[in-house]
C-alpha cells in the first residue's frame, strides 16, 4: 500500500505550513519539516506546537541556515529524508515538496498514479549536453569551487570565480559519476532513498565535491539516483507541475488558473501565489475527495509558451472576432422563449423548427450540455458563453446564414434578457406560464438542493408556498421590465389563445402557430 513521506522545505507562513501538513496527513500520507534555520524562530515554534500531537508529522534534528543556490539546500533535504525514513517506516514514497506547492490532485489519485510504475520519478538530464540550463553560468557550476552566495555576496561570487579561471584552479568531477541536472522537485522509492543515504555516508568525497559546487539542489540528487538506479526504472519528469519564463524565474499562478492545474497530469504544482485565496481554498480541500476522476493532458507548458511567444510578437492580445463584434446587427431579429419548465419551452421550440425551419437552440446559457456547432472554443463552458454572449449568437446568426434566431433562457437569467434587448438588433420575449404542480415544486426543491430524498413532509410544506412565489415573482419582474415584443402563451389557455401571440412572436401565419400551440404533449410533466 503506497504512503507518502513529504520532505518539506519552508521557511515563512506558519499558518499555511500547518495548513498544508494537516491537509496532507489527513489523506493518509506523512510530512518531514525542515523550517529555515534563519527564519523566525517563533513561527518554528507556532509549527511545532500545532503539529506536536500528530503522528504523521516529523521535524528535522538539526535545522539548518538555507542559502538559495548553495549546499544549505541539500543538507536541509538530507536531514529530513533522514527525518521521515526514521520516523515512517511504512512510507513507500518521499516526495519534495516547498511551501508554495500545492495538490492539483487527490490523495486517492496521487496513491494509484504512484502505485503504477515501480520508478522513480525525478527530472534527470545529462549536466552538459542538454539545454536545461537557460541562463547564467554553466559547467562553472561544477569545475570551479564556490565559497560565497551569487545573490547576497555578488561581488565576491565572481572575483573569486575570476581569480579562479585565472590561476587554472579547474577542477574535475569524480570519475565515477556522470552528472546530471534537474529539478529539485522529485519522488524517490524508498529503497531508492535509503540507497542515496547510505552513499553519502560512505562516500565523504561526493559531499565535499556538492557542498563547493553552484547550485547543487539541482545536480546532487539527479546525480544520484541516477548513478544508483538503473535507467529503465527512471521517469525523468518531475511530478509536480512548475514552469520557468525565458529568464529562468518560476510562474505564480493565480485564481484564474484552476481549470489549467487540474487537468495537468501532475500530481503537485508550484508556485501558487500567496494572494491567491479561492485557489488555495479550492485546492485545499481537494486532497482528501475521493472517487474524483481527472480529464488530463501535459498542453500546459506548451499553452504557456505559445502565449509567452505571441506577447513578444505583439499579438498575444490582440483583438478576437468574439471581442471585436459586439453586437448582433441591426438587421437581425432574435426571438427569447422563457419558462421555468425547459422540457416545455425545448418541446415548443422543437415544433417551431418543424413546422417553420427557423434554427433554434435550447437553454445556450442555463444547461451546458446544450447542442452547438463547434465555434472555435468560444462555446466549450457556460462561463465563456456568458462572457461573450452577444458574439456566440451573432456567430450562431452567420453560422446558419440566417437573420431570425430563436433562443430559450430562464426567467431568472434577467440580464442576459436585458443586455440583449440593448443590443441593435429586434428582440422578441415570449413567456410561457405553466401550471406548478406541489409535485412538481418538490421536484425543483430537490434538483437546485433545496431539499434532499430523507427531506421530511413538514419541511417541504413550509418550503412549497416560498417557491411558488419565487416562480411568480420571475414572471412578475419581466412584465415590471416592460419590454417591448414581450408576449405570452399560457397553459391554462386554449391553442386558439395562444395562437396569436404565438404567430406575432415568430411572424409566421395564426394558421401555423395554431398546429403548433395545439401540440398534445406540450405541457405535459
Amino acid at each position: 500500500m503506497t504512503q507518502i513521506a513529504f520532505i518539506l522545505l519552508c521557511h515563512k507562513d506558519p499558518e499555511g505550513i500547518i495548513a498544508q501538513a494537516l491537509r496532507l496527513t489527513a489523506g493518509g500520507d506523512c510530512i518531514a519539516i525542515h523550517f529555515d534555520a534563519r527564519a523566525n524562530p517563533f513561527d518554528h515554534a507556532r509549527i511545532r506546537g500545532a503539529l506536536a500531537d500528530n503522528p504523521r508529522v516529523t521535524f528535522t534534528r538539526r535545522r539548518v541556515k538555507c542559502g538559495w543556490g548553495e549546499w544549505s539546500l541539500v543538507a536541509a533535504t538530507l536531514e529530513a529524508l533522514r527525518a521521515a525514513e526514521a520516523a515512517f517506516p511504512a512510507a513507500t514514497h518521499f516526495y519534495m515538496l516547498s511551501g508554495d506547492c500545492m495538490p492539483v490532485k487527490t490523495a486517492e489519485y496521487a496513491h494509484r498514479w504512484l502505485e503504477a510504475e515501480d520508478v522513480d520519478h525525478i527530472e534527470s538530464f545529462d549536466f552538459f549536453t542538454s539545454d536545461w540550463i537557460k541562463t547564467g553560468i554553466r559547467e562553472e557550476r561544477l569545475i570551479y569551487r564556490h565559497w560565497f552566495n551569487e545573490r547576497r555576496r555578488k561581488r565576491l561570487f565572481y572575483a573569486s570565480l575570476d581569480w579562479q579561471k585565472r590561476l587554472g584552479l579547474r577542477r574535475r568531477v569524480p570519475a565515477d559519476l556522470k552528472m546530471r541536472i534537474g529539478s529539485q522537485w522529485w519522488c524517490l522509492r524508498r529503497r531508492t532513498v535509503e540507497a542515496v543515504l547510505e552513499l553519502v555516508a560512505r562516500r565523504r568525497d561526493l559531499v565535499r565535491f556538492f557542498r563547493t559546487s553552484w547550485i547543487p539542489d539541482e545536480t546532487f540528487f539527479q546525480t544520484l539516483v541516477a548513478h544508483l538506479v538503473p535507467d529503465r526504472e527512471l521517469r525523468k519528469r518531475t511530478p509536480t507541475f512548475l514552469m520557468f519564463t525565458d529568464y529562468g524565474m518560476p510562474v505564480t499562478f493565480h485564481d484564474d488558473h484552476l481549470d489549467l492545474l487540474l487537468g495537468q497530469d501532475y500530481l503537485f504544482a508550484r508556485k501558487i501565489s500567496p494572494e491567491a485565496k479561492l485557489l488555495k481554498n479550492s485546492l485545499g480541500a481537494l486532497y482528501a475527495e475521493t472517487g474524483r476522476s481527472f480529464d488530463t493532458g501535459g498542453d500546459g507548458k506548451r499553452q504557456f509558451e505559445f502565449l509567452t511567444a505571441r506577447g513578444r510578437e505583439g499579438r498575444r492580445f490582440a483583438p478576437r472576432f468574439w471581442e471585436a463584434e459586439a453586437s448582433l446587427g441591426h438587421r437581425r431579429t432574435l426571438m427569447l422563449v422563457t419558462c421555468k419548465k425547459w422540457h416545455v419551452a425545448k418541446r415548443l421550440v422543437e415544433r417551431v423548427r418543424q413546422a417553420t425551419g427557423l434554427p433554434a437552440v435550447d437553454y445556450l446559457f442555463n444547461e451546458e450540455a446544450t447542442p452547438l456547432p463547434d465555434l472555435g472554443g468560444i462555446q466549450s463552458r457556460l462561463e465563456k458563453r456568458m462572457r461573450h454572449r452577444r458574439a456566440l449568437v451573432r456567430m450562431l446568426f452567420d453560422y446558419w446564414g440566417t437573420d431570425r434566431l430563436v433562443l430559450c433562457l430562464d426567467p431568472a437569467s434577467t440580464d442576459l434578457i436585458q443586455d440583449f434587448y440593448a443590443d441593435r438588433a429586434e428582440v422578441r420575449l415570449l413567456e410561457i406560464g405553466c401550471d406548478f404542480s406541489d409535485d412538481y415544486l418538490i421536484g425543483h426543491a430537490r434538483r437546485v438542493g433545496l431539499a434532499g430524498p430523507h427531506t421530511p413532509a413538514s419541511a417541504l410544506a413550509r418550503l412549497l408556498p416560498t417557491i411558488r412565489y419565487d416562480l411568480r415573482f420571475e414572471s412578475d419582474r419581466l412584465r415590471d421590465m416592460d419590454l417591448s415584443g414581450h408576449h405570452r402563451i399560457r397553459q391554462s389557455a386554449s391553442p386558439e389563445e395562444n395562437a396569436s401571440p404565438l404567430a406575432e412572436f415568430l411572424g409566421i401565419p395564426v394558421e401555423v402557430a395554431r398546429e403548433i400551440a395545439a401540440t398534445d404533449y406540450l405541457f405535459v410533466d
